[in-house]
């Protein structure tokens, strides 16, 4: 048993700078579902797997888990105010405001910087989270500075838009066309 402070750990954790993206998926009804999560992790290659975390309490949970798959929304610098739209309860999430469409079955937002798609591959008891495997079945992305969250406070990584590019990258870049 942890005697650690669960507020202080909040706080301490809060520091960690995390990805923002919107985890979205189809109800039993058809309709799109998503919410703005942060703990997003890649996690294999060999199988391509991604990790997710639900509270236990989540509908969007519960719709992911009776589908058997979601998507990730990778969100990019600007997008603030989507983020804060699909995380505030009671919203309508896939109003006018949000332009979506549909991909490998799931809703998919139509200006976020990357897309994941997932299978839901296994789940793992963690406290009063559930992590999520997904097994990748498409993807996209565009290079894009990312939208993170640290401190209560959007961002993005300081200087991506500047980062000198390594010569072989363009190479490599270009060997793959």
């Amino acid at each position: 048993m942890s005697t650690v402070d669960p507020n202080r750990f909040r706080a301490v954790m809060g520091a960690v700078c995390a990805p923002v993206t919107i985890v979205t998926t189809t109800s039993a009804a058809g309709r799109p579902r998503g919410a703005t999560v942060s703990s997003f992790t890649s996690l294999s290659l060999e199988p391509p797997l991604v990790g997710v975390a639900f509270d236990r309490r989540s509908a969007l949970l519960a719709d992911i888990l009776a589908a058997g798959r979601f998507g990730v929304n990778l969100l990019g610098h600007g997008q603030d105010d989507l983020a804060v739209r699909f995380a505030t309860r009671g919203a309508d999430r896939f109003t006018a405001d949000t332009t979506w469409f549909t991909d490998a079955g799931l809703p998919r937002l139509a200006d976020a910087t990357g897309w994941v798609a997932c299978a839901l591959e296994r789940t793992v008891d963690a406290g009063d989270h559930l992590l999520l495997f997904g097994l990748v079945t498409a993807l996209s992305g565009t290079e894009q500075p990312p939208l993170v969250y640290a401190r209560r406070t959007f961002g993005t990584h300081s200087r991506f838009t500047e980062r000198p590019r390594p010569p072989i990258t363009d190479q490599i870049a270009a060997c793959a066309r």
